[in-house]
Formats: structure tokens, C-alpha cells, sequence
């Protein structure tokens, strides 16, 4: 029998959500009247795939425009991919490659520079060309070790004479996506969030898991401008000497400035009955261990691959983005899907970069998932060369290139799309 891939019309909404679950392992059954009501005005069936077979939805896979941050503030036009499940009764026949392909094609025709998405397992998509261009780490601080004082209450005229205030999902709404934009102009990596989005994130809108309302914490400046939120829940267990033993989970901080992301991250630190806190998915490099007076007190618990890109026009992924110095690099890449296949001459400067097809000798020659590794500036080429995932043809290009295309903060992703 043979399998077909299509998109979906509005009354197989319904079955291709419960197909969705079941691939991602949530309890099967019936997908409740208000899920549906809730996601379908927010979806575009254009981009939203089904795989069938007599009748019955065995795969799915859907997308959407979605604007990344790259060096320098600027936006690239990405396909962020999602949804994608097959059913264990289905693998090995072609229809992850078979949705994927149809709609990479359909990106690289609309223009978008590149596709992204968040892989549920490491070795799945390298093979369509995508590389990891972001990384992210989770601590657990044992705040009782980490040296700050648990006196502190606040900022101080060392940081700019701030305050923070406990604050609701009403105003992180108002005032969360301007500061989202702004921490994107100043970080690579950071995918934009719809006010469905900030919905979502905030609990106004349907959540088919139960919804706990977090603590929500505002920072604002000595002049009363927002720099930064915290968004955190919190257990409630005591010790067998009646003394509390309480973990704050993190579920979201941004901040603007850098006396806003310090105070922020001390006040949680500082939150009675708090013991142990879980940072969430962050930056590598973020401050918080070295915020410490004692960075031991900062145990990794997690560091593992976020973001995965797929380069799909190369000019218009390495244009857009500034870079360290001034240089230039010949890349030959290689993308056997022939979406972004060539050579090409990038000319960068501290302003940005022209990038253009040429003849030129190459300086490096790489395959595009492993470009993607580098357009954002967190990974080595020196490094992928000691791997042999890249070739140096001309030698010091691979240093030249770190130079250029290495960026000074590392990317952050921070949303699970």
C-alpha cells in the first residue's frame, strides 16, 4: 500500500494534533474541543503535513515564518520546522525525507534565507544539511554555598540605584516583547515570540497540561525604564529538621542590561526558603557562575545542542550579520540537496559583509550543515578542521575564519518551538 504526503485541511486538524502526541509519547485518545479551537486559528495549513496510509495519519510535520537574531541585531528570514513525528509502525520508509524535502523547496521559492528547528535527538537531521549553530547549559546553584549574602534586598547605587518589584503575566505581556527584541539586537540565535507566544508563556491561552502561575519579578532602572523580568516557580519541601530545602526553577529571565541580568539573578538567589535554583536553558557562557562569589556552588546539569540551522542562501545568511574585523574568505560548500551549493566570496567588516558567488580558490572547503555550525559565530573552524569536517586549502584559513566569523557573546536560543 502506498504511503501519501500531503497537507492538511481543517477537519484533520483534530487527528493530526493526536497523531503529533502520539509521537511524542503523550497519552493517546480524543484531542479535546478547546485545543482545537485554540491552536487552528494559529496555524497555517498550507504548511502543515500529513503522511497517510489507508485512510490512517502515520507522520507529521509542520512549519512557519519565524525571524532569527544573527550577529550584529540584524533579522534573517527562517522555515522553523516542527511537529515532526513518525510513528514507530512507519519508520525507515522515506517520510521524514519526504516532508522535508517538500518543504525546503517550498522555503528556498518563498526566499527564506535559512530553516530551523529544535532536534528532539542529535543524529536525525545533520543528514538534511541542518548543523547545531546553538548550544545551551542549566545549572543548579546550591545558593547555602554559593557565597552571596542572604541579607542583600536589592540593587545598589553600584548597579544604577535599580529596584525590583514583583510584578504578573499582564505586565510581562506589555513589557516583555520589547525587551525580547532588544536582547535579540543584542544576541545571536533568539527567535522571535508572537503575542500567541507571550500567551502561551504567561498562561493566557489554552495549555492541555495544567498551568502553574509562576513568581513574575520586574527590574527597572534608577530613571524607571524595564531592563529585565524573572519568571520562576517554586517547591514547597522542608527538611526532617523543619528547615525549608526549596528549588526555584527558572522558566524565564531576560535582561537588557547588565545591572539588570546581576540584580536579577541575586534576587533570585536571595528568595527566603530558596535553597537550590535551577537557572533553566541558558547561554554557555552565561554570567551566572562567575556571578558567584563561589562558581562551585554552580553545578551543570545539563549542556547539550538547542538550535539547528539549515543554510538554504548563503549570501543572504552571512550579508545580513556584522563581523569582528576586517577580512575576507572564499567558502566552497557543499549541500547535496543543491539548495545552497557554490563558492562564494565573503567580505566582512566590523559594518557587516558582502557575500557573492565567485571562481576564486577556495580558502575553505565544508559541507552547509557545518557552515550552519559557524553563521552564527559559536562554533571553531580551526576546531571543525582538527575534525576533519572542514578542509583548509589555503593555509591559516581556518584562524582567519574564526577571526571574522566568531562572535563575542555566544548565540542563545532560548524558546522550544
Amino acid at each position: 500500500m502506498s504511503l501519501e504526503v500531503r497537507t492538511i485541511d481543517e477537519s484533520e486538524f483534530p487527528e493530526w494534533l493526536r497523531t503529533r502526541r502520539v509521537g511524542f509519547l503523550r497519552p493517546p485518545g480524543a484531542v479535546a474541543d478547546e485545543e482545537v479551537a485554540d491552536r487552528l486559528p494559529h496555524t497555517d495549513l498550507s504548511r502543515t503535513y500529513g503522511a497517510f496510509e489507508r485512510g490512517r495519519m502515520v507522520a507529521t510535520f509542520q512549519s512557519y515564518g519565524q525571524r532569527l537574531s544573527t550577529v550584529g541585531g540584524a533579522d534573517l528570514a527562517a522555515d522553523a520546522v516542527t511537529g515532526v513525528t513518525v510513528a514507530p509502525t512507519h519508520r525507515r520508509r522515506g517520510l521524514l525525507s519526504r516532508m522535508m524535502a517538500d518543504d525546503l523547496a517550498l522555503a528556498k521559492e518563498r526566499g527564506d534565507a535559512c530553516a530551523t528547528l529544535i532536534a528532539a535527538e542529535y543524529p536525525i537531521y545533520g543528514r538534511f544539511g541542518f548543523g547545531a549553530a546553538s548550544w545551551v547549559t542549566e545549572w543548579a546553584v546550591d545558593v547555602t554555598r554559593s557565597g552571596f549574602d542572604r541579607r542583600w534586598s536589592g540593587p545598589t547605587a553600584e548597579e544604577g540605584g535599580g529596584r525590583i518589584d514583583f510584578s504578573d503575566g499582564a505586565e510581562i505581556r506589555k513589557e516583555g516583547p520589547a525587551l525580547h527584541r532588544a536582547l535579540a539586537a543584542q544576541r545571536a540565535g533568539i527567535t522571535d515570540r508572537t503575542s500567541r507566544g507571550w500567551d502561551v508563556g504567561t498562561g493566557n491561552a489554552y495549555h492541555s497540561d495544567p498551568w502553574t502561575e509562576p513568581f513574575y519579578a520586574v527590574y527597572r532602572s534608577g530613571s524607571g525604564e524595564v531592563e529585565g523580568y524573572v519568571a520562576y516557580t517554586a517547591d514547597d519541601r522542608w527538611n526532617d529538621n523543619k528547615q525549608p530545602v526549596n528549588t526555584a526553577s527558572v522558566r524565564d529571565l531576560i535582561a537588557v542590561t547588565p545591572a539588570a541580568e546581576r540584580a536579577l539573578w541575586r534576587f533570585v538567589c536571595s528568595v527566603d526558603w530558596i535553597t537550590r535554583v535551577r537557572t533553566g536553558y541558558r547561554a554557555p557562557d552565561d554570567i551566572l557562575p562567575l556571578l558567584l562569589p563561589d562558581p562551585r556552588a554552580a553545578q551543570v546539569l545539563t549542556h547539550a545542542d538547542m538550535l539547528w540551522m539549515r543554510v538554504l542562501d548563503v549570501p543572504q545568511v552571512l550579508e545580513p550579520r556584522t563581523y569582528a574585523t576586517e577580512g575576507s574568505l572564499v567558502l566552497d560548500v557543499k549541500d547535496a540537496a543543491g539548495f545552497a551549493g557554490g563558492r562564494f566570496r565573503l567580505d566582512a567588516s566590523p559594518e557587516g559583509g558582502a557575500c557573492a558567488p565567485t571562481d576564486a580558490s577556495p580558502d575553505l572547503v565544508l559541507d552547509v550543515a557545518d557552515l550552519a555550525t559557524l553563521a552564527l559565530g559559536d562554533e571553531s573552524a580551526v576546531r571543525l578542521a582538527a575534525l576533519g569536517r572542514i578542509e583548509e586549502t589555503a593555509a591559516g584559513a581556518a584562524a582567519r575564519a574564526d577571526l571574522l566569523l566568531r562572535a563575542p557573546r555566544r548565540p542563545w536560543s532560548m524558546d522550544i518551538f
